[in-house]
């Protein structure tokens, strides 16, 4: 506990840490404090108008912020704590940053199931704006040490709490529509969703055309490597390495980013991925290297 009592004081100064979330590793700030939450735009280098989720400890301590409709509050009872992000208005009087919003009347915002960023929201008491811990349109961070890598000495704590479980980002959800699929597929919500128009304006994280994306090319559908390429296997398809050898999602949703950081870091020139099935955790595990593909 140590640990989080020093991440709880580095916060309530004014500075940023890394800490583990069942999604992936999370760079915290106080949502409340304008120059905590741009310390997090800075050290990741990421664009203003690109919103940040905010973190509480419950539902209770989200209704505070944003008014919840009967649909929001049915989908908060199913799937909190969790990896689910509810995209809803911001309440007038909420404490929180308008840089967290990007000036948008709504706020991205979810409980986390993780115990250190539970921890750590109860010793701050203040809700946590955190996005990904890596430098902006990277490769997110499923472990302390792709957050080092990427951050360095911009980021002054890295809570360490082992890889983390789920592999990729939270499920967004505004209304009935997904923002961004996650770990919680559409079949696991209650009612009819849609997806997301490519087009539409940006109003929830990780809706950029390229993001999470490796230093080198990456080519998707892959059945054998080319020539300078680190292959990522899948199911019957065998590589450099693989995301599942039994074409588990669930595994393969877990070890995307890793494979994707242990390709970046190699000798190869490129980066192939072999076809993940377009069903179930396949949707966003298929997104997440969509838009690490796009250039």
């Amino acid at each position: 506990m140590a640990a989080i009592a020093e991440a709880a004081q580095r916060i309530g100064r004014g500075e940023c840490v890394a800490v583990p979330t069942e999604t992936v590793y999370g760079l915290a700030a106080d949502a409340g404090d304008a120059a905590a939450v741009a310390g997090i735009y800075a050290a990741k280098g990421r664009p203003s108008f690109n919103p940040l989720i905010v973190h509480v400890a419950d539902l209770a301590a989200a209704e505070a912020l944003a008014v919840f409709d009967d649909d929001a509050r049915a989908l908060a009872t199913m799937f909190w704590p969790g990896p689910l992000t509810l995209v809803l208005p911001l309440r007038a009087d909420a404490p929180i940053a308008s840089l967290v919003t990007a000036g948008l009347a709504t706020v991205a915002i979810r409980v986390p199931r993780h115990r250190a960023m539970q921890a750590l929201l109860a010793a701050c008491g203040r809700p946590l704006a955190a996005p990904s811990a890596n430098a902006s349109n990277g490769i997110s961070p499923t472990r302390a040490a792709h957050v080092a890598a990427s951050l360095g000495a911009r980021v002054p704590l890295i809570l360490d709490d082992g890889a983390t479980e789920a592999g990729l980002e939270s499920t967004i959800v505004a209304g009935r529509t997904i923002l961004r699929p996650g770990p919680i597929v559409a079949a696991d919500l209650p009612f009819a969703f849609v997806p997301r128009v490519d087009d539409a304006a940006i109003t929830a994280p990780g809706q950029l055309a390229t993001h999470y994306a490796p230093r080198k090319p990456l080519r998707l559908g892959a059945t054998t490597a080319a020539a300078g390429e680190w292959l990522i296997g899948f199911g019957p398809i065998a590589g450099d390495d693989t995301l599942s050898a039994s074409g588990d999602l669930r595994e393969a949703a877990a070890r995307l980013f890793d494979a994707l950081h242990r390709a970046d870091a190699s000798d190869a020139a490129g980066i192939a991925v072999a076809p993940v099935p377009d069903e179930g955790l396949g949707v966003a595990i298929n997104d997440r290297l969509a838009r690490a593909a796009h250039r």
